[in-house]
């Protein structure tokens, strides 16, 4: 049986992914919508959007790298109606591969995930009601199928959170909470927006919002598309290095 979810928290919702799900959900009857981000104008524009199709919003300027505001957040909208999706979405690009760049990489999309869904788990277990519909989803990226050398913080990052994902997904079913990661390959986004190098199937935002969101309904664990990219990073993946190596040497670089 789908699921229907009603009560929604989503980070990095001012933009990209986040703002095409946001807008999706909005569309499809959607009651609640608490959605973070960093940008004030970009997140309003986004909430008023989804306000306008009939949804109630409570847009939240906030940093995932903030454990202890992200904790008062989660608790703060599960106070306000009970939860039924949480979607750690924020993300960021590596660029240069700095080591400032690097460790707000990680702090971002690694420890940003965990500042989101630990607080987010610990309430769904301490919920009197067991039966109740509760789903935890994390973005991570095809790009976590393997290390990429274009990105290396940027894929090791999402490498981490699908795998922690994908275990909690067991870990978590005694507990009646359902996990989901998300692995995206190329979608229309503000990191998308400065890559330099060839995008293979690359996707509109607002595509990416269906699949998402009809596989969150149909719970499936692992929301990987499009399929052609999914079964090639898999291929590179078990691969020996000798020839993922002749591979990566001839493949376009960013610039």
């Amino acid at each position: 049986m789908q699921k229907k979810f009603e009560n929604i928290l989503i980070t990095g919702a001012s933009s990209g992914i986040g703002e095409a799900v946001a807008l999706y959900f909005a569309a499809h009857g959607v009651k609640n919508l608490f959605l973070s981000g960093r940008n004030v104008e970009r997140l309003n524009d986004v909430a008023n959007r989804c306000k306008a199709l009939g949804a109630t919003v409570y847009p939240k300027i906030i940093s995932v790298c903030d454990k202890e505001a992200m904790a008062a957040w989660v608790a703060e909208c599960e106070q306000t109606t009970a939860l039924d999706l949480v979607l750690a979405n924020a993300g960021v690009s590596t660029g240069e591969e700095t080591p400032e760049n690097i460790y707000n990489t990680f702090n971002t999309n690694v420890f940003g995930v965990l500042n989101t869904i630990t607080p987010a788990v610990e309430m769904f277990k301490a919920r009197a009601d067991k039966t109740a519909p509760k789903t935890i989803a994390i973005t991570a990226s095809i790009a976590g199928y393997h290390g990429l050398p274009s990105c290396p913080s940027y894929s090791a990052t999402k490498a981490c959170v699908k795998a922690y994902g994908e275990a909690l997904r067991g870990s978590l079913k005694a507990e009646n909470i359902d996990v989901s990661v998300i692995c995206p390959g190329f979608v229309k986004s503000r990191i998308t927006d400065k890559n330099t190098c060839p995008m293979p199937f690359f996707m509109s935002a607002e595509k990416a919002a269906e699949i998402i969101v009809t596989r969150l309904e149909k719970n499936v664990g692992l929301i990987a598309f499009p399929w052609p990219m999914r079964l090639a990073t898999w291929f590179l993946s078990i691969l020996p290095n000798r020839l993922t190596d002749r591979l990566y040497a001839i493949l376009p670089h960013k610039v």
